[in-house]
Protein backbone atom coordinates (compact mmCIF):
# COMPACT_ATOMS: atom_id res chain seq x y z
CA UNK A 1 0.00 0.00 0.00
CA UNK A 2 1.30 3.51 -0.62
CA UNK A 3 3.54 5.16 2.22
CA UNK A 4 1.07 8.11 2.16
CA UNK A 5 -2.08 6.52 3.58
CA UNK A 6 -3.62 7.10 6.74
CA UNK A 7 -1.93 4.16 9.01
CA UNK A 8 -1.54 3.78 12.52
CA UNK A 9 1.76 2.47 14.34
CA UNK A 10 0.30 -0.50 14.50
CA UNK A 11 -1.62 -0.93 11.33
CA UNK A 12 2.17 -0.22 9.72
CA UNK A 13 3.99 -2.82 11.93
CA UNK A 14 1.45 -5.25 11.20
CA UNK A 15 0.49 -4.99 7.44
CA UNK A 16 4.40 -5.18 7.40
CA UNK A 17 5.23 -7.92 8.81
CA UNK A 18 2.55 -9.60 7.04
CA UNK A 19 3.77 -8.37 3.67
CA UNK A 20 7.08 -10.04 4.49
CA UNK A 21 5.49 -13.41 5.52
CA UNK A 22 3.47 -13.08 2.53
CA UNK A 23 6.60 -12.94 -0.19
CA UNK A 24 8.60 -15.55 2.42
CA UNK A 25 6.21 -18.12 2.77
CA UNK A 26 2.91 -18.29 0.93
CA UNK A 27 3.91 -17.15 -2.51
CA UNK A 28 6.77 -19.63 -3.13
CA UNK A 29 4.55 -22.21 -1.78
CA UNK A 30 0.58 -21.30 -2.89
CA UNK A 31 1.64 -23.04 -6.34
CA UNK A 32 1.94 -26.81 -5.04
CA UNK A 33 -0.58 -26.61 -2.60
CA UNK A 34 -2.84 -25.10 -5.26
CA UNK A 35 -1.96 -27.86 -8.02
CA UNK A 36 -2.08 -31.00 -5.22
CA UNK A 37 -5.56 -29.05 -4.10
CA UNK A 38 -4.19 -29.66 -0.93
CA UNK A 39 -4.59 -27.83 2.59
CA UNK A 40 -1.82 -25.52 3.47
CA UNK A 41 -1.10 -27.30 7.27
CA UNK A 42 2.31 -25.69 7.19
CA UNK A 43 0.93 -22.55 6.31
CA UNK A 44 -1.81 -21.65 8.82
CA UNK A 45 0.20 -23.08 11.48
CA UNK A 46 2.75 -20.02 10.98
CA UNK A 47 -0.32 -17.84 10.80
CA UNK A 48 -1.20 -19.30 14.24
CA UNK A 49 1.76 -18.51 15.45
CA UNK A 50 1.58 -14.47 14.56
CA UNK A 51 -1.67 -14.41 15.91
CA UNK A 52 -3.61 -14.00 12.56
CA UNK A 53 -6.48 -16.25 13.63
CA UNK A 54 -7.30 -13.54 16.71
CA UNK A 55 -7.18 -10.08 15.19
CA UNK A 56 -10.49 -9.08 15.96
CA UNK A 57 -10.82 -11.42 19.49
CA UNK A 58 -10.32 -9.14 22.40
CA UNK A 59 -7.15 -9.35 24.31
CA UNK A 60 -9.26 -10.82 27.25
CA UNK A 61 -9.96 -13.79 24.91
CA UNK A 62 -6.25 -14.28 23.84
CA UNK A 63 -7.05 -12.24 20.79
CA UNK A 64 -4.84 -8.67 19.85
CA UNK A 65 -8.55 -6.69 20.11
CA UNK A 66 -7.90 -5.08 16.42
CA UNK A 67 -10.65 -3.13 14.81
CA UNK A 68 -12.06 -4.24 11.23
CA UNK A 69 -9.93 -2.03 8.76
CA UNK A 70 -6.65 -3.20 10.41
CA UNK A 71 -8.12 -6.66 9.73
CA UNK A 72 -9.06 -5.65 5.89
CA UNK A 73 -5.32 -4.57 5.42
CA UNK A 74 -4.46 -7.65 6.48
CA UNK A 75 -6.86 -10.14 4.00
CA UNK A 76 -5.55 -7.43 1.57
CA UNK A 77 -1.68 -8.34 1.69
CA UNK A 78 -2.83 -12.20 2.58
CA UNK A 79 -5.00 -12.24 -0.69
CA UNK A 80 -1.86 -10.91 -2.72
CA UNK A 81 0.09 -13.66 -1.77
CA UNK A 82 -3.25 -16.53 -2.10
CA UNK A 83 -7.18 -16.14 -1.73
CA UNK A 84 -7.63 -19.12 -0.46
CA UNK A 85 -5.12 -18.38 2.14
CA UNK A 86 -7.68 -15.17 3.28
CA UNK A 87 -10.23 -17.86 2.85
CA UNK A 88 -8.98 -20.31 5.66
CA UNK A 89 -9.14 -16.70 8.04
CA UNK A 90 -12.62 -15.02 6.87
CA UNK A 91 -15.33 -17.62 8.03
CA UNK A 92 -12.98 -17.96 11.09
CA UNK A 93 -12.97 -14.15 11.37
CA UNK A 94 -16.74 -13.84 10.50
CA UNK A 95 -17.54 -16.66 13.13
CA UNK A 96 -15.84 -14.85 15.93
CA UNK A 97 -17.56 -11.07 14.87
CA UNK A 98 -21.19 -13.45 15.49
CA UNK A 99 -19.93 -14.33 18.92
CA UNK A 100 -18.37 -10.96 20.13
CA UNK A 101 -21.66 -9.19 18.58
CA UNK A 102 -24.10 -11.39 19.55
CA UNK A 103 -23.39 -14.36 21.82
CA UNK A 104 -23.76 -14.69 25.53
CA UNK A 105 -21.08 -14.29 28.12
CA UNK A 106 -20.61 -18.27 28.08
CA UNK A 107 -20.69 -18.62 24.38
CA UNK A 108 -18.10 -16.18 24.46
CA UNK A 109 -15.74 -17.41 26.82
CA UNK A 110 -16.35 -21.41 26.01
CA UNK A 111 -15.30 -20.11 22.39
CA UNK A 112 -12.91 -17.49 21.73
CA UNK A 113 -10.48 -18.06 23.74
CA UNK A 114 -10.34 -21.48 21.39
CA UNK A 115 -10.74 -19.36 18.25
CA UNK A 116 -7.78 -16.63 19.26
CA UNK A 117 -5.19 -19.34 19.21
CA UNK A 118 -6.33 -20.77 16.15
CA UNK A 119 -7.40 -24.21 18.15
CA UNK A 120 -10.31 -24.24 16.49
CA UNK A 121 -11.48 -22.52 13.47
CA UNK A 122 -14.82 -21.29 12.38
CA UNK A 123 -17.13 -22.09 9.37
CA UNK A 124 -20.91 -20.85 8.76
CA UNK A 125 -23.50 -21.58 6.87
CA UNK A 126 -25.93 -20.07 5.03
CA UNK A 127 -26.41 -21.48 1.26
CA UNK A 128 -28.12 -24.85 0.46
CA UNK A 129 -28.39 -26.39 -2.85
CA UNK A 130 -31.59 -24.90 -4.32
CA UNK A 131 -31.17 -21.39 -2.13
CA UNK A 132 -27.96 -19.37 -2.69
CA UNK A 133 -28.57 -15.43 -2.92
CA UNK A 134 -32.51 -16.09 -1.39
CA UNK A 135 -30.95 -16.50 2.10
CA UNK A 136 -35.43 -16.36 2.79
CA UNK A 137 -35.14 -19.43 1.19
CA UNK A 138 -33.85 -21.72 3.14
CA UNK A 139 -35.11 -25.36 3.80
CA UNK A 140 -32.74 -26.59 6.55
CA UNK A 141 -35.21 -26.91 10.19
CA UNK A 142 -34.51 -26.90 13.76
CA UNK A 143 -37.62 -28.70 15.87
CA UNK A 144 -37.50 -28.65 19.60
CA UNK A 145 -37.57 -32.08 21.44
CA UNK A 146 -40.40 -31.31 24.10
CA UNK A 147 -38.59 -34.32 26.22
CA UNK A 148 -34.98 -32.56 26.09
CA UNK A 149 -35.18 -29.45 25.25
CA UNK A 150 -32.88 -29.94 22.53
CA UNK A 151 -33.41 -28.81 18.91
CA UNK A 152 -32.98 -31.45 16.61
CA UNK A 153 -31.17 -29.96 13.25
CA UNK A 154 -32.11 -31.43 9.27
CA UNK A 155 -31.42 -30.40 6.50
CA UNK A 156 -28.35 -29.77 3.63
CA UNK A 157 -26.01 -26.81 3.25
CA UNK A 158 -24.09 -26.22 0.58
CA UNK A 159 -21.05 -24.27 -0.44
CA UNK A 160 -19.59 -24.17 3.49
CA UNK A 161 -15.65 -22.71 3.74
CA UNK A 162 -13.55 -25.05 6.21
CA UNK A 163 -16.38 -27.11 6.28
CA UNK A 164 -14.72 -30.15 6.99
CA UNK A 165 -11.47 -28.26 8.73
CA UNK A 166 -14.01 -25.86 11.16
CA UNK A 167 -14.48 -27.31 14.78
CA UNK A 168 -17.76 -25.33 14.78
CA UNK A 169 -19.81 -24.10 12.36
CA UNK A 170 -22.45 -21.39 12.92
CA UNK A 171 -25.16 -21.90 10.88
CA UNK A 172 -28.94 -20.28 9.87
CA UNK A 173 -31.93 -22.82 10.33
CA UNK A 174 -35.97 -22.28 10.02
CA UNK A 175 -37.06 -22.54 13.66
CA UNK A 176 -40.54 -21.33 12.54
CA UNK A 177 -42.32 -22.25 8.95
CA UNK A 178 -45.04 -20.26 9.50
CA UNK A 179 -43.38 -17.43 10.30
CA UNK A 180 -44.00 -14.07 8.06
CA UNK A 181 -42.38 -12.95 6.81
CA UNK A 182 -40.02 -15.85 6.90
CA UNK A 183 -37.01 -14.08 7.74
CA UNK A 184 -38.41 -13.59 11.98
CA UNK A 185 -39.04 -17.67 11.60
CA UNK A 186 -34.79 -18.26 11.70
CA UNK A 187 -32.07 -18.99 13.93
CA UNK A 188 -28.14 -19.25 14.04
CA UNK A 189 -27.14 -22.26 15.98
CA UNK A 190 -23.43 -22.84 17.18
CA UNK A 191 -23.10 -26.33 16.18
CA UNK A 192 -19.66 -28.39 16.97
CA UNK A 193 -18.05 -31.08 15.15
CA UNK A 194 -15.09 -32.73 15.35
CA UNK A 195 -12.21 -31.34 12.69
CA UNK A 196 -11.40 -33.11 9.63
CA UNK A 197 -14.20 -36.47 10.46
CA UNK A 198 -16.50 -36.90 7.62
CA UNK A 199 -18.90 -38.48 9.77
CA UNK A 200 -19.16 -36.99 13.48
CA UNK A 201 -20.33 -39.72 15.98
CA UNK A 202 -20.31 -39.46 19.75
CA UNK A 203 -21.34 -35.82 20.69
CA UNK A 204 -21.89 -34.57 17.80
CA UNK A 205 -23.20 -37.07 16.05
CA UNK A 206 -26.08 -36.40 12.99
CA UNK A 207 -23.79 -34.29 10.64
CA UNK A 208 -21.77 -35.39 8.07
CA UNK A 209 -19.44 -33.58 5.51
CA UNK A 210 -19.25 -35.46 1.96
CA UNK A 211 -16.37 -34.99 0.03
CA UNK A 212 -14.94 -31.77 -0.70
CA UNK A 213 -16.35 -30.00 -4.03
CA UNK A 214 -14.15 -29.77 -6.56
CA UNK A 215 -13.39 -26.40 -8.07
CA UNK A 216 -12.31 -24.26 -10.86
CA UNK A 217 -10.12 -21.97 -8.48
CA UNK A 218 -9.61 -21.18 -4.65
CA UNK A 219 -8.26 -24.37 -3.80
CA UNK A 220 -6.22 -25.94 -0.71
CA UNK A 221 -9.31 -24.49 1.38
CA UNK A 222 -12.14 -26.75 1.63
CA UNK A 223 -15.24 -25.84 0.08
CA UNK A 224 -18.29 -28.75 1.53
CA UNK A 225 -21.35 -29.65 2.27
CA UNK A 226 -22.83 -30.47 5.27
CA UNK A 227 -25.74 -32.74 5.79
CA UNK A 228 -27.21 -32.41 9.10
CA UNK A 229 -29.56 -35.20 10.11
CA UNK A 230 -30.95 -35.53 13.81
CA UNK A 231 -28.41 -33.35 15.01
CA UNK A 232 -28.85 -32.20 18.53
CA UNK A 233 -28.13 -28.60 19.81
CA UNK A 234 -28.95 -27.97 23.21
CA UNK A 235 -30.45 -24.26 23.63
CA UNK A 236 -27.32 -23.07 25.32
CA UNK A 237 -25.69 -23.04 21.72
CA UNK A 238 -28.37 -20.69 19.86
CA UNK A 239 -26.82 -17.73 19.14
CA UNK A 240 -27.54 -15.31 21.49
CA UNK A 241 -29.26 -17.90 23.60
CA UNK A 242 -33.00 -18.55 24.47
CA UNK A 243 -33.43 -14.90 23.26
CA UNK A 244 -31.64 -15.47 19.70
CA UNK A 245 -34.58 -17.34 18.77
CA UNK A 246 -35.76 -15.80 15.57
CA UNK A 247 -32.78 -13.20 15.39
CA UNK A 248 -30.79 -15.41 12.68
CA UNK A 249 -31.64 -14.08 9.96
CA UNK A 250 -30.41 -10.11 11.12
CA UNK A 251 -27.35 -11.61 13.10
CA UNK A 252 -26.09 -13.32 9.74
CA UNK A 253 -27.01 -10.24 7.17
CA UNK A 254 -24.96 -8.30 10.07
CA UNK A 255 -22.52 -10.50 9.67
CA UNK A 256 -21.94 -10.15 6.07
CA UNK A 257 -21.79 -6.93 6.17
CA UNK A 258 -18.11 -7.34 7.21
CA UNK A 259 -18.00 -10.13 5.10
CA UNK A 260 -18.34 -7.76 2.07
CA UNK A 261 -15.67 -5.75 3.03
CA UNK A 262 -13.63 -8.77 3.45
CA UNK A 263 -14.07 -9.76 0.13
CA UNK A 264 -13.73 -6.71 -0.70
CA UNK A 265 -9.80 -6.77 0.56
CA UNK A 266 -9.32 -9.97 -1.05
CA UNK A 267 -10.43 -8.16 -4.39
CA UNK A 268 -8.09 -5.55 -3.87
CA UNK A 269 -5.01 -8.05 -2.79
CA UNK A 270 -5.51 -9.77 -5.94
CA UNK A 271 -5.90 -7.20 -8.00
CA UNK A 272 -2.48 -5.47 -6.75
CA UNK A 273 -0.49 -8.60 -7.00
CA UNK A 274 -1.71 -9.26 -10.76
CA UNK A 275 -0.26 -5.20 -10.98
CA UNK A 276 2.87 -6.35 -9.57
CA UNK A 277 2.92 -9.06 -11.86
CA UNK A 278 2.43 -6.81 -15.13
CA UNK A 279 4.24 -4.43 -14.04
CA UNK A 280 7.30 -6.91 -13.78
CA UNK A 281 6.69 -8.91 -16.84
CA UNK A 282 6.22 -5.72 -19.22
CA UNK A 283 9.82 -4.24 -18.35
CA UNK A 284 11.34 -7.73 -18.61
CA UNK A 285 9.32 -8.79 -22.36
CA UNK A 286 10.76 -7.30 -25.28
CA UNK A 287 9.29 -6.69 -28.74
CA UNK A 288 9.47 -4.50 -31.83
CA UNK A 289 13.19 -4.01 -29.81
CA UNK A 290 12.02 -2.76 -26.72
CA UNK A 291 10.04 -3.53 -23.64
CA UNK A 292 6.54 -4.15 -23.87
CA UNK A 293 6.22 -1.42 -21.10
CA UNK A 294 7.60 1.21 -23.73
CA UNK A 295 4.29 0.36 -25.79
CA UNK A 296 1.12 2.57 -25.23
CA UNK A 297 -1.15 0.21 -25.51
CA UNK A 298 0.61 -1.35 -22.99
CA UNK A 299 0.95 1.91 -20.62
CA UNK A 300 -2.63 2.32 -20.74
CA UNK A 301 -3.62 -1.07 -19.06
CA UNK A 302 -0.94 0.08 -16.40
CA UNK A 303 -2.75 2.73 -15.85
CA UNK A 304 -6.22 1.64 -15.72
CA UNK A 305 -5.35 -1.02 -13.50
CA UNK A 306 -3.42 0.74 -10.55
CA UNK A 307 -6.00 3.60 -10.74
CA UNK A 308 -8.98 0.76 -10.49
CA UNK A 309 -7.12 -0.54 -7.51
CA UNK A 310 -6.69 2.64 -5.76
CA UNK A 311 -9.89 3.36 -5.94
CA UNK A 312 -11.11 0.30 -4.44
CA UNK A 313 -8.48 0.26 -2.11
CA UNK A 314 -10.39 3.77 -0.63
CA UNK A 315 -13.62 2.64 -0.70
CA UNK A 316 -12.76 -0.70 0.93
CA UNK A 317 -11.11 1.37 3.73
CA UNK A 318 -14.01 3.60 3.87
CA UNK A 319 -16.61 0.92 4.54
CA UNK A 320 -14.32 -0.65 7.46
CA UNK A 321 -13.97 2.75 9.28
CA UNK A 322 -17.61 3.10 8.98
CA UNK A 323 -18.28 -0.11 10.49
CA UNK A 324 -15.63 0.39 13.02
CA UNK A 325 -17.18 3.87 13.49
CA UNK A 326 -20.54 2.21 15.16
CA UNK A 327 -21.90 3.97 11.75
CA UNK A 328 -24.59 1.75 9.15
CA UNK A 329 -22.20 0.81 6.71
CA UNK A 330 -24.60 -1.64 4.57
CA UNK A 331 -24.43 0.44 1.40
CA UNK A 332 -20.36 1.40 1.59
CA UNK A 333 -19.95 -2.76 2.04
CA UNK A 334 -22.01 -3.00 -1.46
CA UNK A 335 -20.00 -1.04 -2.90
CA UNK A 336 -16.64 -2.05 -1.95
CA UNK A 337 -17.55 -5.71 -2.54
CA UNK A 338 -19.29 -4.88 -5.68
CA UNK A 339 -16.42 -2.51 -7.30
CA UNK A 340 -13.33 -4.29 -5.44
CA UNK A 341 -14.59 -7.61 -6.79
CA UNK A 342 -14.54 -6.67 -10.43
CA UNK A 343 -11.59 -4.42 -10.46
CA UNK A 344 -9.88 -7.77 -8.91
CA UNK A 345 -11.56 -10.14 -12.04
CA UNK A 346 -10.71 -7.30 -15.11
CA UNK A 347 -7.11 -6.31 -13.29
CA UNK A 348 -6.13 -10.26 -13.62
CA UNK A 349 -7.32 -10.98 -17.17
CA UNK A 350 -5.75 -7.50 -17.47
CA UNK A 351 -2.52 -8.93 -16.66
CA UNK A 352 -3.37 -12.14 -18.36
CA UNK A 353 -3.33 -10.44 -21.37
CA UNK A 354 0.18 -8.50 -21.06
CA UNK A 355 1.56 -11.55 -20.50
CA UNK A 356 0.51 -13.14 -23.99
CA UNK A 357 0.60 -16.86 -24.24
CA UNK A 358 2.59 -17.06 -20.99
CA UNK A 359 -0.06 -16.29 -19.15
CA UNK A 360 -1.86 -19.64 -20.54
CA UNK A 361 0.69 -21.63 -18.87
CA UNK A 362 0.41 -22.98 -15.10
CA UNK A 363 4.57 -21.65 -14.38
CA UNK A 364 3.31 -18.89 -14.73
CA UNK A 365 1.12 -17.12 -11.26
CA UNK A 366 -1.15 -15.00 -13.20
CA UNK A 367 -2.60 -18.51 -14.61
CA UNK A 368 -3.86 -19.57 -11.18
CA UNK A 369 -5.00 -15.58 -10.14
CA UNK A 370 -6.83 -16.27 -13.48
CA UNK A 371 -9.00 -18.99 -11.76
CA UNK A 372 -9.16 -17.26 -8.49
CA UNK A 373 -10.74 -13.84 -9.47
CA UNK A 374 -14.17 -15.11 -10.26
CA UNK A 375 -14.86 -16.17 -7.24
CA UNK A 376 -14.87 -13.13 -5.72
CA UNK A 377 -17.62 -12.28 -8.18
CA UNK A 378 -19.58 -14.36 -6.18
CA UNK A 379 -19.09 -15.34 -2.67
CA UNK A 380 -20.78 -13.36 -0.21
CA UNK A 381 -23.59 -11.68 -2.71
CA UNK A 382 -22.72 -11.97 -6.85
CA UNK A 383 -22.22 -8.67 -8.34
CA UNK A 384 -25.82 -8.55 -9.24
CA UNK A 385 -27.05 -8.89 -5.46
CA UNK A 386 -24.79 -6.28 -4.96
CA UNK A 387 -26.06 -3.44 -6.96
CA UNK A 388 -29.78 -4.68 -5.89
CA UNK A 389 -28.63 -3.88 -2.26
CA UNK A 390 -27.23 -0.67 -3.39
CA UNK A 391 -30.14 0.83 -5.69
CA UNK A 392 -32.50 -0.57 -2.53
CA UNK A 393 -30.15 1.34 -0.02
CA UNK A 394 -30.02 4.38 -2.07
CA UNK A 395 -33.41 5.10 -2.10
CA UNK A 396 -34.17 4.40 1.32
CA UNK A 397 -31.52 7.29 2.05
CA UNK A 398 -33.21 9.47 -0.83
CA UNK A 399 -36.66 9.31 -0.15
CA UNK A 400 -38.82 12.38 -1.39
Amino acid sequence: MAPYEDKTEIQKDITEMVHQFVDEQIIPNAEHFDHEDTFPEAIVEQMKELGLFGVTIPEQYGGMGLDLTTYAMIVEELSRGWISISGVVNTHFIGSYLLMKFGTEEQQEYFLPKMATGEIRAAFSLSEPEVGSDVQGIKATAKRDPASGDWVLDGQKMWVTNGLGSGVVFVLMRTDPKADPPHRGMSCFITEKTPWVEQNEGAFAGLEVPPKIKKMGYKGVESTELIYSGYRCPEARILGGAEGIGRGFSQMMDALEVGRVNVAARGVGIAQRALELALRYSQERRTFGKPIAQHQAIQFKLADMATQIEAARLLTLKAARMKDAGVRSDLEAGMAKLLASETGKECVEQSFRIHGGYGYSKEYEVERLYRDAPLLLIGEGTSEIQRMVIGKKLLERNRI
